[in-house]
C-alpha cells in the first residue's frame, strides 16, 4: 500500500482540489445540435416531435463509442485480442452521458422542469448538459469540500450548484430528500430511476455485442457505486438469454485500493457489500472517481461478478498512473487514471495466473 507522503494526498480537513476530472466537448455539442435543441425549446412543437428532436441528439452523440483492439499492448503482456471500449468518446468525456441523456429525456416525456442530483464531477457536469439541450433546470448538489474543475463547467452550462454538508453519500441523500420535497426529477444513483439507468449502461453491452457478434471472455469494469457494471450486466444478461451469445462474460471489477465495498466484499467473500468507515477513506487526485464507503449500486455488481465467477483487483495511485501512461504510449489514448483500473484487474491476473487466450473487452471510463 502507498504512503500518503508519496502518491495518495490526505485532505482532510482541507477543502479538496480534484483535478483529475475527465474533459470533453460539451460546449461544442451544443452548438452542432442547435436546430434539434430549437424544437426541443420550443412548446409549441408536440411533446412527441420534441422528445423525437432530443432522440435525435442521442444517436448522434451519446454513445457507440469506439472498441480498439490493443495490439501494442498485447504484445507487451503477452495476452491475444484485448479490446478497449472507449467511453471518453461521449459529449463530456464519460460514461456518465449515458445516464445523464436518458434521464434528461425520461424527464421531458414526464413533464418535469428540473432535475437535481449529487455530484463530485462529473456525472454532474453530463446532466448539466442533456438539462441544458432539454430546456431543464438542473440543481446540482457538490459536497461543500470538494473543488474540482469540472464545477466550473457545470455552472457554465447553466446548472444551479447548492453546497451540501457532508460527503458525497450525504450529498446524494439531501438531493433527493430535495427532489421528493420539490417535485423535480430525481437523477441520483439508487434511486426510483435505477432501471433506466441499468438500461442506459446496458447499450454498452449490445455496442461491444455488434463489433464482435459474441461475449468476450472477460468484460473488466471500474466501478465505483458499481452502477456500470451492473448495467452491462444486465446488458449481456439479456443478450444471453436471448441467444445472441454463446456465453456470458466473467465480470471483473477494479478500484482503488482497500477503498471500494463492491471489491472487499468479492476479495473477503462477503454476502453482501459492506459499508467502509467514511474516515479511512482517503480520496487523492488519481482515486477520487473510484472511491466509495458506501457503494449506492455495490450489491447489484456484487452479484454480476459472483454469477459470472468473475474477480476484483484493487489498485494502487502509482499502478494506475503507470497504466495510464502505458496506454497513451502503446495505443495513443490520453485516459484518466482512475479509468485504467479495469485493464489492471485483467492483467494483474494473467501475471499470477495465466490465461488462456480468447478475446477480453476493458472498458474506458474517461479521458483526461
Amino acid at each position: 500500500m502507498e504512503t500518503n507522503n508519496q502518491h495518495e494526498i490526505n485532505f482532510e480537513n482541507k477543502p479538496y482540489d480534484l483535478i483529475d476530472g475527465a474533459s470533453g466537448a460539451g460546449f461544442d455539442i451544443e452548438a452542432e445540435v442547435e436546430k434539434q435543441r430549437k424544437i426541443i425549446l420550443d412548446h409549441d412543437y408536440p411533446l412527441e416531435e420534441r422528445l423525437e428532436a432530443f432522440e435525435d441528439i442521442i444517436d448522434s452523440e451519446v454513445g457507440d463509442t469506439n472498441l480498439v483492439r490493443a495490439r501494442n499492448i498485447e504484445r507487451e503482456v503477452g495476452l491475444r485480442q484485448i479490446y478497449l471500449k472507449f467511453e471518453g468518446g461521449n459529449p463530456t468525456g464519460t460514461q456518465k452521458d449515458r445516464i445523464a441523456f436518458a434521464q434528461a429525456m425520461d424527464a421531458l416525456r414526464r413533464g418535469y422542469d428540473t432535475i437535481t442530483l449529487a455530484t463530485c464531477g462529473n456525472y454532474g457536469v453530463a446532466c448539466a448538459l442533456a438539462a441544458s439541450i432539454a430546456g431543464l433546470r438542473c440543481i446540482i448538489h457538490v459536497p461543500e469540500n470538494y473543488h474540482a474543475q469540472r464545477i466550473k463547467e457545470m455552472s457554465e452550462l447553466g446548472a444551479e450548484i447548492i453546497r451540501a454538508k457532508g460527503d458525497y453519500e450525504s450529498a446524494v441523500e439531501i438531493s433527493s430528500e430535495y427532489a421528493d420535497k420539490n417535485e423535480h426529477y430525481d437523477a441520483n444513483p439508487g434511486g426510483n430511476n435505477i432501471a433506466l439507468q441499468l438500461k442506459a449502461y446496458g447499450e454498452i453491452a449490445y455496442e461491444i455485442y455488434d463489433e464482435l457478434r459474441d461475449a468476450p471472455k472477460v468484460l473488466a469494469v471500474p466501478v465505483s457505486n458499481g452502477t456500470t457494471l451492473a448495467g452491462i450486466y444486465r446488458g449481456f444478461l439479456s443478450l444471453y438469454k436471448r441467444g445472441k451469445t454463446s456465453r456470458m462474460p466473467k465480470f471483473v471489477a477494479g478500484s482503488s485500493f482497500m477503498k471500494n465495498p463492491i471489491v472487499q466484499a468479492v476479495i473477503h467473500n462477503k454476502e453482501k457489500c459492506e459499508d467502509l468507515i467514511p474516515e479511512k477513506i482517503k480520496e487523492s487526485k488519481i482515486n477520487e472517481p473510484l472511491i466509495n464507503w458506501h457503494s449506492i449500486d455495490g450489491d447489484l455488481a456484487l452479484d454480476a461478478v459472483r454469477k459470472t465467477n468473475g474477480w476484483a483487483i484493487n489498485a494502487s495511485d502509482k499502478s494506475m498512473i503507470s497504466y495510464s501512461k502505458l496506454i497513451r504510449e502503446k495505443e495513443g489514448m490520453s485516459v484518466l487514471p482512475a479509468s485504467t483500473v479495469g485493464l489492471i484487474s485483467l492483467l494483474d491476473r494473467h501475471k499470477k495466473e495465466p490465461i488462456s487466450n480468447d478475446r477480453f473487452v476493458v472498458i474506458l471510463t474517461g479521458r483526461k
